[in-house]
């Protein structure tokens, strides 16, 4: 008796031992990141979450820790940034182009930190870049816009007027004057990225102005355009992600902004071989960095949707604008 139970403790202790040794190794050898998130954060129902849908898939599919911050929670993104870093990310993703200016200073005092800046451009070793081509998917966004509209009236509302969110603008209004060329194009700047009551509010007044297509690139103000179309009956079209959910009766389709896509990407060539890509990469229609999600509340035509694919093509080999 006394030998069996000594033969189960040995097994017991053999076994723990195996799992202390693999729970302090693992770690070591997972890849660990973390992203500073963009000013509204998770729940923006828009660029934040898809940047954290792509974090999660990563997770889950290549093994690796990811760690975030909110600007809520940190006060400043330097703060948020210095803090991942210490945490001992191997990689630190700034999300968005507000945060550049803090991200560079925390990557000059990491010289040998490895840094992602999504929608901006920076000249630091340290730094790898990502953008997109807003301004091609914005263009089919518009395409969709000017073949919908009996108006010949639509609106466009950004969430702030700058030169990314112009890319969005000129694009749509780009799209629209390509099959609707006497059509007019409202354009309206928030100044906010997390108010869908504002986003409300400026679909109300375009909507008495005579606009019946909405296209938003406002975060989650945004979302406030989105339902405010589908309150007054008219279509609209969302960003970033797949927002057809948040206005069943209203969201056409939505230009799809593929930061998940990107940040998975770029992670898993980080797993698979410790580096990721130096100076800028820049995803468009051919990368798959944009595209427009599944049209839906209305049918388009045979002849409607040869036309989409037409421009799609013609903007996918850089020809349509």
């Amino acid at each position: 008796m006394k030998k069996v139970f000594s033969l189960i403790v040995a097994i017991v202790l053999l076994v723990a031992a195996g799992c202390s040794q693999t729970s302090s190794f693992q770690p070591k050898e997972r890849i660990k990141v973390g992203i500073m998130l963009s000013d509204v954060g998770l729940g923006d129902q828009s660029f934040s979450d898809s940047a954290f849908k792509g974090l999660m898939k990563a997770r889950d599919e290549l093994g690796v820790f990811f760690d975030y911050r909110e600007l809520k929670e940190t006060g400043t993104y330097e703060k948020g940034l210095t803090e991942l870093v210490e945490a001992g990310n191997d990689l630190v993703i700034g999300l968005g182009f507000m945060v550049q200016q803090d991200l560079e200073k925390v990557a000059k005092k990491y010289p040998k930190q490895q840094f992602i800046l999504i929608d901006a451009v920076s000249d630091l070793p340290n730094i790898t870049s990502i953008t997109f081509k807003e301004d091609e998917g914005s263009f089919l966004a518009g395409v969709v816009a000017g073949m919908l509209t009996k108006t010949n009236n639509v609106g466009f509302v950004g969430g702030a007027d700058v030169p990314l969110i112009r890319k969005f603008a000129n694009g749509f209004i780009q799209g629209v004057k390509a099959v609707k060329p006497e059509a007019k194009v409202q354009e309206v700047y928030a100044g906010n990225f997390g108010d869908d009551k504002l986003g409300a509010n400026i679909a109300k007044q375009m909507i008495a102005a005579g606009a019946d297509v909405l296209y938003a690139a406002a975060g989650f103000t945004g979302v406030g355009v989105l339902r405010e179309a589908e309150m007054n009956k008219k279509y609209a079209i969302g960003v970033d992600s797949d927002q057809y959910f948040y206005a069943e009766k209203a969201v056409v389709t939505s230009m799809l902004k593929n930061v998940d896509v990107a940040l998975y990407t770029v992670i898993q060539q980080y797993v698979e071989k410790k580096e990721v890509p130096k100076g800028t990469v820049e995803l468009g229609l051919k990368e798959n960095g944009v595209d427009l999600a599944p049209i839906r509340v209305v049918t388009f035509t045979p002849e409607q949707q040869a036309t989409l694919e037409k421009w799609k093509e013609k903007a996918t080999n850089g020809i349509a604008q």
